[in-house]
């Protein structure tokens, strides 16, 4: 059985956990689309010149764990200089770490779609950000909805890895709990709940806005 009062004794340490965790997660998901798609936009403004510097990003940010990343900067900062708090820390490391992620699945959404229809438009007279705004951009978020959902989860899910550098989010609010009482099931089986109810939550956003552009599309 579970002891349900342990909830009672810490339910203000798990509200703040449960805040805490949402703050970073959404923080590090809005901020991480922005500049994934500022990436993408340099990248097709910047064509040769700034595609090294575009795959140099996207390779050291996918190609090393989250967790590494935070090491280094949280624990290597100081020594040159950036002494920021574990805070501060995670919301940079999610929005970086996601960006390279997000501008991926720009670039995939855009890549997919005729470029016929760009010439097209250009031969009826539209001009660049007409062409944009009327003929890229819908079709493009409309392929981007449902992979960027996916990823907003997995950054969700990787925001657990904050509480290894004392930021106080859910995870490490279970961690406490469970190393002062000894309860090895009733903390986890909450953070378990607590990053599902989460999912859902994002999933239900994200098919809400996939049905509405779909329905702008169709009109």
């Amino acid at each position: 059985m579970l002891d349900l009062t342990l909830f009672q004794d810490y339910q203000d340490s798990i509200v703040t956990g449960i805040v805490m965790t949402l703050k970073m997660s959404l923080v590090g998901i809005i901020a991480g689309s922005v500049l994934g798609l500022l990436l993408f936009a340099l990248l097709r403004v910047g064509g040769r010149f700034l595609a090294p510097l575009y795959r140099a990003y996207i390779t050291l940010f996918r190609g090393t764990p989250l967790l590494v990343q935070l090491f280094v900067v949280f624990y290597g900062g100081p020594h040159v200089g950036l002494d920021w708090s574990a805070e501060k820390v995670g919301l940079i490391g999610l929005t970086l770490y996601g960006a390279a992620y997000f501008a991926e699945l720009f670039r995939a959404g855009f890549e997919a779609i005729p470029m016929g229809q760009v010439e097209s438009a250009r031969d009826l007279g539209l001009s660049d950000l007409q062409i944009f705004q009327t003929v890229l951009w819908p079709q493009m978020l409309a392929r981007t909805i449902a992979p960027m959902v996916g990823q907003s989860v997995i950054l969700v899910k990787e925001s657990s890895v904050l509480s290894i550098i004392t930021v106080a989010e859910l995870t490490n609010v279970a961690m406490t709990i469970a190393n002062q009482t000894y309860a090895m099931v009733e903390p986890y089986v909450l953070l378990a709940l607590a990053y599902w109810g989460i999912a859902i939550a994002i999933a239900r956003v994200g098919a809400a806005l996939e049905a509405r552009v779909t329905r702008y599309q169709t009109r």
